[in-house]
């Protein structure tokens, strides 16, 4: 039988989610006897459709059996996902729900569909460990990724759901870099405004931003305000073993969720879609993320009238 050939193509190698979606692909390919190559986009959208252009408008006898892709852009490429499916390339998006893939699947022989994380349920947990966190309310650093992505509008969406009424976000942008919660937290420390609003947690849409905005608070601020950043609950998401649950266990974390890379569950549905023909994968397959610690684990830190920290 024919060793299946796979394209992996991923956002950038700048970030521990991405890399653990590389290195989930490649331990699960080879479990499974295919062979995988990985791609980075850094993080530019028009990199990656020429990337994957170049794949697929090339040497036809060279084409992998398919493509695994996350998008830089929320529009996931479906001009690019046409031309995979045309080629007869299986075309799966990861963490993206493109509404065009609907449409492909009854025209295309070759299997599509999608395999995202539970977005919606992430921001759930965030705000189910925001109230566990800060049960007296006040407000919270609110960093998340851009605006043009699923997974950052349904994490919002999902953590609204849950969170307390009592807790006022002050929102900004990210680029699911350490570096750009960094930048995005010293442009608000400069404003006159952010003295006047005393920051009770800080919350991100993954544990990259959630650091960066950690050191951008511990930076700036002056050494009478460090102690109180330093006992600030920092909640993330990601949950990977050497980033944010280590930070968890040191300390720099308040808790995180943990979310299992995307790739293995789309490298064994492609398997087996390719494997036997018969077999149709669903358009949307979801990954359960939980929260680390567990939610009962949870616990306030608490601070006396002047505001030093007692527990």
């Amino acid at each position: 039988m024919k060793r299946l050939r796979f394209l992996v193509a991923l956002i950038t190698d700048d970030n521990d989610f991405q890399v653990e979606q590389a290195r989930a692909a490649e331990a699960t390919a080879q479990r499974l006897g295919v062979d995988v190559e990985v791609v980075y986009a850094a993080n530019d959208s028009i990199n990656q459709s020429q990337q994957l252009l170049n794949v697929i408008q090339g040497d036809a006898s060279k084409h992998p059996d398919a493509i695994i892709f996350e998008p830089v852009s929320g529009t996931a490429l479906p001009h690019v996902g046409r031309a995979a499916a045309a080629a007869g390339i299986a075309w799966v998006v990861l963490n993206r729900q493109a509404e065009y893939l609907a449409e492909l699947r009854r025209t295309s022989r070759a299997p599509v569909f999608c395999v995202s994380s539970d977005h919606l349920e992430v921001g759930r947990i965030q705000g189910r460990q925001l109230g566990a966190l800060v049960p007296q309310g006040g407000a919270a650093l609110f960093i998340q990724g851009p605006s043009d992505t699923s997974a950052a509008v349904q994490r919002r969406i999902g953590m609204q759901e849950t969170m307390p009424r009592n807790i006022k976000l002050i929102a900004m942008k990210g680029q699911w870099t350490q570096e750009s919660a960094f930048n995005a937290v010293c442009s608000w420390l400069r404003l006159s405004t952010s003295d006047k609003l005393p920051i009770d947690a800080v919350v991100a849409q993954n544990d990259a931003m959630a650091l960066g905005a950690r050191k951008a608070l511990l930076e700036q601020s002056n050494a009478a305000a460090r102690d109180k950043v330093m006992s600030l609950p920092f909640i993330g998401c990601d949950g990977l073993a050497n980033t944010g649950k280590k930070q968890v266990a040191s300390g720099g974390l308040a808790a995180t969720v943990v979310i299992p890379p995307n790739t293995i569950l789309g490298v064994e549905m492609t398997f087996k879609a390719l494997q036997e023909s018969a077999t149709r994968p669903s358009e949307l397959a979801l990954t359960q993320p939980v929260s680390f610690p567990p939610l009962n684990e949870l616990t306030p830190k608490r601070y006396d009238n002047k505001g030093a920290l007692t527990t």
